[in-house]
Protein backbone atom coordinates (compact mmCIF):
# COMPACT_ATOMS: atom_id res chain seq x y z
CA UNK A 1 0.00 0.00 0.00
CA UNK A 2 3.25 2.74 0.57
CA UNK A 3 4.62 2.00 -2.90
CA UNK A 4 1.15 2.90 -4.84
CA UNK A 5 0.89 5.96 -2.45
CA UNK A 6 4.16 6.73 -3.07
CA UNK A 7 4.02 6.59 -6.84
CA UNK A 8 1.23 8.51 -6.82
CA UNK A 9 2.58 11.15 -5.13
CA UNK A 10 5.83 11.49 -7.49
CA UNK A 11 2.98 11.55 -10.46
CA UNK A 12 1.60 14.03 -8.82
CA UNK A 13 4.48 16.42 -8.31
CA UNK A 14 6.20 15.52 -12.22
CA UNK A 15 2.97 16.83 -13.42
CA UNK A 16 2.94 20.07 -12.08
CA UNK A 17 5.67 22.48 -12.94
CA UNK A 18 6.59 26.40 -11.04
CA UNK A 19 7.15 28.96 -14.15
CA UNK A 20 9.44 30.84 -12.15
CA UNK A 21 10.55 33.19 -14.26
CA UNK A 22 7.25 34.47 -15.04
CA UNK A 23 7.01 34.74 -11.65
CA UNK A 24 9.55 36.53 -10.94
CA UNK A 25 9.31 39.08 -13.66
CA UNK A 26 5.78 39.82 -12.29
CA UNK A 27 6.90 40.02 -8.88
CA UNK A 28 9.05 42.78 -9.51
CA UNK A 29 6.79 44.75 -12.11
CA UNK A 30 4.20 44.60 -8.99
CA UNK A 31 7.10 45.76 -6.65
CA UNK A 32 8.33 48.68 -8.71
CA UNK A 33 4.64 50.03 -9.30
CA UNK A 34 3.92 49.62 -5.82
CA UNK A 35 7.62 51.62 -5.24
CA UNK A 36 6.72 54.58 -7.46
CA UNK A 37 3.00 54.52 -6.41
CA UNK A 38 4.13 55.13 -2.74
CA UNK A 39 6.61 57.95 -3.58
CA UNK A 40 4.17 59.75 -5.29
CA UNK A 41 1.19 59.34 -2.82
CA UNK A 42 4.06 60.69 -0.21
CA UNK A 43 5.23 63.43 -2.63
CA UNK A 44 1.54 64.58 -3.18
CA UNK A 45 0.53 64.93 0.04
CA UNK A 46 3.72 67.15 0.75
CA UNK A 47 3.50 69.49 -2.54
CA UNK A 48 0.46 70.96 -2.40
CA UNK A 49 -0.87 73.46 -5.46
CA UNK A 50 -0.66 76.89 -4.30
CA UNK A 51 -4.68 78.45 -5.62
CA UNK A 52 -4.11 81.88 -6.47
CA UNK A 53 -6.36 84.22 -4.04
CA UNK A 54 -6.77 86.72 -6.56
CA UNK A 55 -9.28 84.89 -8.69
CA UNK A 56 -11.03 82.17 -6.67
CA UNK A 57 -13.29 79.88 -9.14
CA UNK A 58 -16.14 79.08 -8.33
CA UNK A 59 -19.08 77.79 -9.95
CA UNK A 60 -22.71 79.16 -10.58
CA UNK A 61 -24.71 80.01 -7.39
CA UNK A 62 -28.78 80.35 -7.22
CA UNK A 63 -29.96 83.80 -6.68
CA UNK A 64 -30.49 84.90 -2.98
CA UNK A 65 -34.01 85.94 -2.37
CA UNK A 66 -35.05 88.07 0.48
CA UNK A 67 -37.95 87.27 2.89
CA UNK A 68 -39.72 89.28 4.15
CA UNK A 69 -39.72 89.17 8.19
CA UNK A 70 -43.01 88.13 9.80
CA UNK A 71 -45.24 90.16 12.28
CA UNK A 72 -47.15 88.10 15.15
Amino acid sequence: MAASTESYMDMDQSAFHYDYETLRTTGVILAVVMFVSGILIALSKKLKCSKSKSSPVEGPQPPKTEVPPQTV
